[in-house]
Formats: C-alpha cells, structure tokens, sequence
C-alpha cells in the first residue's frame, strides 16, 4: 500500500486498525493524517475541504466510516458544539486534558487547561468514592471579539407568567 500519510500517529491508528481486523486503506490513513495534523476541531466539510487541497477526492461516507473508527480507537474525540454538525480533534496533543470556550455568535472555540478544574474533580470524586476515566467541560457564551462588536445573547428558556411579589 502506497502511503501519503505523514503524521506519526497514523501508525498507531493502522495498528488498531489490524488488531480489530480492519485493512489500513490509502483512505483511511488519508483522513487519519488530516485530523492528527491539526490542532482545530475539524467538521467532515473541513476535512474534505483539505483532502482536496492535497488532490485527494475521498468521499464524505468514507471520511464519516474512517472519522467512526478513529473514535472508536479513542485517538480522536468527536464533539456537538451545538452547531447542527460534529467537530474532530485528536487526542495526542500536547493538552490532552483541556476544556472549551464556544462562541454561540461565530462558532469559535477556544481551548483552555486549567489545574483547578482537574484539583475540583479529584476532590469530588474522592468525596463520592467515584474513579473518573475522563471529564468534559464545555462552557457556552460569547466570545471578546462577538461582544465587542455588539453580539448579544437571547434569554433562553421559560419565564414565568405570573409575578411572585
């Protein structure tokens, strides 16, 4: 199999790939090399859109079948920013533990790490006598440059008919 793909991860997915019986197809390692050579949270379009600026014509079921195995592997994370789509992002980074700031005006999300969340959950699992494998944090708003240039946020939600005084 001739390989175009770079990333050193695309190894690792090719060895999960074998031990679940599954062939390393040029395609496969086509998306895996995309998704593990970026630091953004890339939706399919995305994805598609660089796979084609590498001459690439990969259609959208077999980035949709390989993006499901790479999270089935658990080298990649698949979020729902609320944006009507899904979002990728590797899980070998350099934070690997991180949370997330999302701009509900113009889809930004910004990644951030903080020890006093990981502290907050050590303690609260302990308190509960809970073994935590994984967290997700995931804080919805409007970014600087949204609020600056005027955005606002809706009141969301059930307001109450009747004044309680």
């Amino acid at each position: 199999m001739k390989t175009t793909a770079a990333h050193p991860f695309v190894r690792l997915f090719g060895r999960y790939l074998r031990d679940q019986g599954f062939p390393m197809t040029q395609q496969r390692a086509s998306v895996a090399d995309v998704v593990f050579g970026s630091d953004e949270h890339l939706s399919v379009e995305e994805i598609e859109g660089c796979l084609r600026a590498r001459g690439e014509r990969i259609g959208k079921a077999t980035i949709y079948r390989t993006l499901d195995l790479l999270v089935r592997s658990k080298l990649v994370d698949e979020h729902d920013f609320g944006e009507g789509f899904k979002r990728y992002e590797h899980r070998l980074s350099r934070q690997p533990v991180h949370e997330h700031l999302i701009c509900l005006s113009c889809g930004k999300v910004t990644e951030f790490r903080s020890s006093e969340i990981l502290r907050l959950e050590e303690r609260v699992a302990r308190e509960h006598g809970f073994r935590p494998s994984r967290h997700k944090l995931e804080i919805y708003g409007l970014c600087a440059d949204c609020r600056q240039s005027g955005a606002r946020l809706e009141d969301e939600g059930l307001t109450c008919p009747i004044e309680t005084i």
